[in-house]
């Protein structure tokens, strides 16, 4: 007799009825010890008391279920495909009338994108030009706008010190206005807790 008791993985080895190396020993040990015995026959019983119970199986909607509560991230270019796929017909010619359509225009979109980028010198040349516009579209804002407040003296002044003059006016502007309104609020404040 072995001077050890069974461990519980080989108990569920004699339930499971494997046999292997080492099983006939196990049986043998059986045979012998009545505490081992009485393990594996609650085990057995167990098990037999297991097998009875029913089955049961979820709803064929159970997976349905869980996965509508899942996040599922969609990587981006499986959305495209799938958008695209929404708009493209079922089938038949309409479908291959699309996809030529469709093909048509990513190949003109390529040519006007290869064009644009190979006229690097074009769209340089175009962007100084907005930016100048844009310049003095801005200066000749601030200069009407310092010629009709302070006079054309102060414009001349400010104007021989460039965008740094004009920006320096349109500082001093912002700052009085925002004086103007500080000093308009708090006479208001103090006039209605006079009345209140």
């Amino acid at each position: 007799m072995n001077d050890r008791h069974l461990l519980p993985d080989e108990i569920d080895q004699l339930v499971d009825n494997e046999v292997g190396f080492g099983a006939a020993s196990l049986k043998a040990h059986i045979d012998e010890c009545t505490e081992c015995r009485g393990k594996l026959d609650d085990t057995r019983a167990v098990a037999d008391l297991i097998e009875k119970i029913p089955h049961l199986a979820p709803s064929h909607r159970f997976s349905e279920r869980v996965m509508s509560e899942v996040p599922v991230l969609v990587p981006w270019h499986v959305a495209a495909r799938n958008s695209v796929a929404q708009w493209l017909p079922g089938a038949g010619r309409s479908r291959k009338i699309a996809v030529i359509a469709g093909s048509a225009m990513a190949a003109v979109l390529a040519l006007v994108t290869i064009a644009l980028a190979t006229q690097a010198d074009l769209l340089l040349f175009a962007a100084n030009v907005a930016v100048d516009r844009l310049r003095e579209v801005a200066v000749a804002g601030v200069g009407g706008v310092v010629v009709n407040l302070f006079g054309e003296q102060t414009f001349n002044a400010v104007a021989q010190h460039g965008t740094l003059g004009f920006a320096t006016a349109g500082g001093a502007m912002l700052l009085g206005l925002g004086a103007a309104f500080a000093s308009l609020r708090a006479l208001a404040a103090s006039a209605s807790r006079r009345r209140g």
